[in-house]
């Protein structure tokens, strides 16, 4: 009996909540929930890809990865970004302790900042990754001429 109220609240802890992008099931009229891991990552998305002050009963959530847009790809950028997701996730997702982050460029034409984040869940004390591809050259297939 102690293992499931150890489970439970350690469920409780780590959250439930909608799956994103929001899914239905016409069959049950239920959304789609995750819980867990899945809920976790998924927020951390969430955040990342919100662009602090869009959410206007929460100006401060969300990231400033869309300041860092079309600038030049060398190691003062991929410090920034580092820092500027540290201090993110610090504010806004308190299940979690940052390890570490990792910024890496890919090559080509689908140029893309790649952020790697080691993490461990303050309740359980597991440790995970998460990668975030981050695009740095949206919209830019305006080179492409035929």
């Amino acid at each position: 009996m102690a293992e499931k109220s150890t489970s439970a609240q350690q469920s409780q802890f780590l959250g439930r909540g909608w799956q994103f992008p929001p899914t239905f099931s016409s069959v049950s009229n239920q959304v789609a929930m995750n819980e867990g891991e899945i809920n976790i990552n998924q927020s951390i998305d969430l955040i990342l890809q919100t662009r602090r002050g869009e959410r206007s009963l929460l100006p401060y959530y969300g990231s400033q990865l869309s300041s860092f847009l079309f600038r030049a790809q060398d190691a003062t950028l991929k410090e920034e970004i580092a820092k500027s997701v540290r201090y993110t996730l610090l504010n806004d997702e308190p299940r979690i302790s940052v390890e570490d982050v990792v910024v890496s460029y890919t090559t080509g034409t689908d140029s893309k900042v790649v952020i790697s984040i080691v993490y461990t869940i303050k309740q359980t004390n597991t440790r995970h990754n998460h990668v975030f591809p981050f695009s740095i050259l949206e919209g830019t297939n305006l080179a492409v001429r035929a």
